[in-house]
């Protein structure tokens, strides 16, 4: 018999405590509702996916209310504020208990718990809703609890999130109903005590971003809905008749009506095709001067699919878009850029002006086709330098543009090393090892470098189609990651996971300030690290803070959609609560050379002259920053 991690019918009675109404029982729901949120986030299993995981998290919390007056567990809380509240001590219990249910196996002849299913409210239609995404060191946290038993994760979470002891957490997970507490407890020793991360944004389902959900999936179903059988007859009618449709289109959707038009944008042989030498005469050099390369270029079937595919793609095809890309089909007859074999599949690349479209399927059949979007309007010689191809085995390959000379790949994480020369057969580089499929934590971060007439440049692969190029400096100075550059960046590489499937056109990392450390304690570097997208807008800025000999940063603020730290607004400031080797603690801030005057206030106050502060703070303390430029402008810390 199978054993299982949380008992299916009985539920072990917890030692009595104090009557609990549920007025009482709501009081403390509503007052720590965000803490036991995250509470049930953290517990539930990884497999759920971030936005169902948000969904179930709300929907466990808002039902852990008791029907009548009940005992509460005796199990005190902990942390400030629910120090003795039975009222919490009952809600949590609830709140663990549910969570850990809803990561039980459903059993053919076992009748499913409610928090086994999917829950019925809260819903939000049209949207997707998951938490902001952390650093790298939260992703890295994320990763190692998804990798254990949900008693385990509850375990972990226990200890970090409410500060319990590991006897009461004993008692919260007896009462919860797990079987084996002392393997929980050994499996959470097993992940690094990392706890102030739990309170951070990554694990905040209360504080949310929202995405679309398919749009184009969406519209075609209502229009399915709104046609009905009618549709169907149409299109059984047109598949039928002889003669009639755009040839075998593989995993394109039907044809419901004929287009002149769209049939000329869609013919295989009104593709454009550039000369191999038209790049070195052209006034611009981006995607519209990369010739047609692969071994498939006359494969007319393939292109027929590939463009079938663009302008009505099946059900079955996985589409997917940067973000603020257009998914519709070409206006117009394509420049072809690429298509061939690459490693099990079959790839075409196609450019229309404003988007790269990537279409590939299988080796055989067509079965798991994928279209793929990325906007790159605007595109320059630096951008227009790589295109990734396919990512496989944890491998990615690029196809290169014609005027690169030669291609390398390089760990930014040691930038004392040599880079390692790879092959370039007709534009299309070696595999070289991916950030973007990496898992477990950051020990390297694999770069390509590229190297054509105009000098070397470096991007990485953030698991889009564009890799984003690297610059180093002040920003509206700043210089490609090369060379001594690369020394900038190795502290800070491992950030870029923060950034990954933003559509991100570049990142620039700055060292902003230098800062002497209280206590002879050394000095500290702030850097500023902005992503700036192709969309122009939804740019990402981090502020962090390295400590002496540290070998990363840490993330001390994060933004998004500001101005700071880029071309037109090259200013920034931000600050950290620091605690110094002899105990003491201390709220430090900088600003960018440009900052005449710091001032803190709300939770610590302090001003100083210069871009530079240090003043002694409390435990938890929060602080409001404010500066004035040299100019007089005034300027507020990132959040």
């Amino acid at each position: 018999m199978q054993s299982q991690d949380v008992a299916q019918r009985t539920t072990p009675t917890p030692p009595a405590g104090p009557v609990v109404d549920v007025e009482q029982a709501e009081a403390a729901l509503v007052e720590h509702y965000p803490r036991l949120v995250r509470l049930a986030y953290l517990v539930l299993p990884p497999g759920l996916g971030r936005g169902r995981r948000v969904m179930t998290a709300h929907a466990l919390t808002q039902r852990a209310l008791p029907r009548g007056r009940t005992p509460a567990p005796a199990i005190p809380a902990q942390s400030t504020g629910r120090d003795g509240d039975p009222g919490y001590a009952l809600v949590r219990l609830q709140v663990v208990r549910t969570a850990l249910e809803a990561g039980l196996p459903l059993w053919r002849r076992a009748r499913p718990r409610r928090s086994q299913l999917p829950p019925l409210l809260p819903q939000v239609w049209g949207l997707r809703l998951f938490p902001r995404s952390g650093g790298a060191d939260e992703l890295a946290l994320d990763q190692r609890l998804s990798a254990l038993s949900g008693p385990g994760r509850a375990a972990y979470v226990l200890r970090g999130l409410e500060q319990l002891p590991d006897d009461e957490v004993r008692e919260v997970l007896g009462a919860a109903g797990v079987s084996d507490v002392d393997a929980a407890l050994r499996e959470a020793d097993e992940v690094p005590a990392q706890y102030p991360l739990l309170d951070s944004a990554e694990f905040d389902p209360c504080s949310l971003q929202a995405r679309p959900t398919d749009l184009m999936r969406r519209r075609q179903h209502l229009r399915a809905a709104l046609a009905g059988g009618a549709a169907l007859l149409v299109c059984g009618a047109l598949l039928g008749l002889p003669g009639e449709g755009w040839g075998p289109d593989g995993a394109a959707a039907p044809v419901y009506a004929k287009n002149p038009a769209a049939q000329a944008a869609l013919d295989p042989a009104e593709l454009t095709k550039v000369a191999p030498t038209a790049w070195r005469a052209a006034a611009r050099t981006d995607f519209s001067v990369w010739p047609a390369r692969g071994d498939l270029t006359g494969d007319t079937a393939l292109l027929r699919r590939a463009l079938a595919v663009w302008a009505r793609p099946g059900a079955t095809v996985k589409v997917s878009a940067t973000p603020g890309t257009p998914t519709g089909g070409p206006s117009g007859p394509p420049q072809l850029l690429y298509a061939g074999t690459v490693d099990t599949a079959r790839v075409v690349l196609l450019y229309d002006g404003l988007r790269i479209a990537r279409y590939a399927e299988p080796k055989e059949g067509t079965r798991g086709a994928a279209l793929d979007f990325a906007r790159v309007d605007g595109a320059s010689q630096a951008d227009a330098g790589a295109v990734v191809l396919g990512r496989t085995d944890g491998n990615v390959r690029y196809l290169t543009a014609p005027w690169v000379r030669d291609a390398s790949q390089r760990d930014l994480l040691k930038p004392g090393s040599s880079a390692l020369a790879m092959s370039l057969t007709g534009g299309v580089t070696s595999p070289m090892a991916s950030p973007a499929l990496r898992t477990g934590a950051c020990t390297s971060w694999h770069v390509l470098q590229l190297t054509d007439d105009t000098g070397t440049r470096v991007l990485t692969d953030l698991g889009e189609l564009i890799p984003a190029r690297l610059t180093a400096g002040r920003p509206g100075s700043a210089v490609d990651a090369s060379g001594e550059a690369l020394r900038t960046w190795a502290p800070y590489a491992c950030s870029l996971g923060a950034v990954r499937g933003g559509g991100v056109r570049s990142v620039n990392v700055w060292q902003f300030a230098l800062q002497p450390l209280p206590d002879a304690s050394g000095s500290a570097a702030w850097v500023c690290t902005r992503a700036e997208t192709w969309r122009g807008g939804g740019a990402l800025v981090l502020a962090q803070f390295r400590m002496p000999g540290g070998s990363n940063g840490a993330v001390a603020a994060k933004a998004a959609n500001v101005s700071a730290c880029g071309a037109r607004d090259p200013h920034v400031l931000a600050g950290v609560l620091w605690k110094s080797a002899a105990g003491n603690r201390y709220l430090l801030a900088a600003g960018s050379p440009d900052t005449a005057s710091v001032r803190a206030t709300g939770g610590v106050d302090g001003a100083t002259r210069g871009n530079l502060l240090a003043v002694r703070a409390g435990q938890g303390a929060r602080a409001e920053l404010k500066g004035t430029l040299k100019d007089g402008r005034s300027i507020s810390g990132l959040n």
